[in-house]
């Protein structure tokens, strides 16, 4: 692994239970460095489960303390009831209640401002969408706007995945509604133009929760029934986006050490699978191996598979 610059960042994807895999891979990354994700980054930004790994690492948890609440609670927070077995009869599938419990008890209650207003500031930065001005929030500790905002109320903002979380203060849902999925592209714009880190002394980590694999046939759309457009149009849209944000990043922080990590799945995994996480936790294994090796994710960073095996 080439080493890291001056200042490090991480951005964190979306992906619901997926988050696992992001914890194993920062626990080999720990185990390497020999301190604690608090101590290797100064700014983390995250997106549904992103955020919750960010807020974490602000908070000073270690990865394996994260993975481990993952594996405890995750059970209980996507526990299956009357909602999940009735939906889409219901509003949505599972209560915010559990996931609220567990972050009190992983970090307490802070405010935002908490992270900033240390004697060691560490930003952090929470997407989330407001239905009611139809844009993303960029929930900050240094921003005044959200300096008095809980950080369990901003993390269950940016996960609130429409139809299996209920919506927060009647207007804020999952920041993946928005384009920022991958907030890699927000996390750079937050090192160079908020906090003023120069590029060519930043390193920016972006880790993936995973591409699942192509699963639509040939031919198999022209059959579609209305409702069999949703799973692939929303695939589309996140991939779409996805990419977008990496390319941002090399377009317009070109100077910045830029590291896109991202896992291929051999096999499609739920948000909201519990079960899926021995598999996961094998998927985050190799992710942090390869955050070690600095194999990035070629395809997301500009090298078709072509250009792969023509270079060997």
């Amino acid at each position: 692994m080439n080493p890291f610059r001056k200042n490090v960042a991480i951005a964190i994807d979306g992906g619901g239970i997926r988050g696992v895999m992001v914890t194993r891979a920062l626990m080999k990354l720990e185990a390497v460095l020999s301190k604690p994700c608090s101590q290797i980054f100064q700014l983390s930004a995250g997106t549904s489960t992103g955020s919750i790994i960010s807020a974490g690492i602000a908070a000073r948890l270690t990865a394996e303390t994260m993975y481990k609440l993952y594996v405890r609670l995750g059970e209980t927070i996507f526990k299956k009831s009357w909602r999940t077995m009735f939906f889409p009869l219901s509003k949505y599938r599972y209560p915010h209640g559990p996931l609220a419990d567990a972050l009190f008890s992983a970090i307490g209650d802070p405010k935002m401002r908490a992270f900033w207003d240390q004697e060691t500031p560490f930003d952090v930065v929470i997407t989330t969408f407001d239905l009611l001005t139809n844009k993303t929030r960029f929930i900050k500790p240094w921003k005044e706007e959200y300096r008095d905002w809980s950080v369990i109320t901003s993390v269950l903002a940016s996960s609130s995945v429409p139809t299996y979380f209920p919506v927060v203060d009647g207007r804020l849902v999952d920041g993946g509604v928005g384009s920022y999925a991958n907030p890699c592209y927000v996390a750079a714009y937050e090192a160079q133009f908020c906090l003023h880190w120069k590029p060519e002394e930043t390193t920016l980590i972006s880790l993936g929760t995973g591409r699942e694999p192509q699963t639509t046939r040939a031919g198999q759309p022209a059959n579609f029934w209305p409702w069999q457009w949703i799973e692939p149009t929303l695939g589309a849209f996140l991939s779409s986006a996805d990419e977008q944000q990496v390319h941002l990043v090399e377009t317009f922080f070109n100077k910045l050490d830029f590291r896109r990590f991202q896992i291929d799945m051999k096999e499609p995994v739920q948000m909201d699978d519990p079960a899926s996480i021995p598999l996961l936790a094998t998927y985050g294994d190799k992710l942090g191996q390869m955050i070690l090796r600095d194999q990035y994710d070629n395809i997301a960073m500009g090298v078709t598979p072509e250009q792969i095996r023509f270079n060997g």
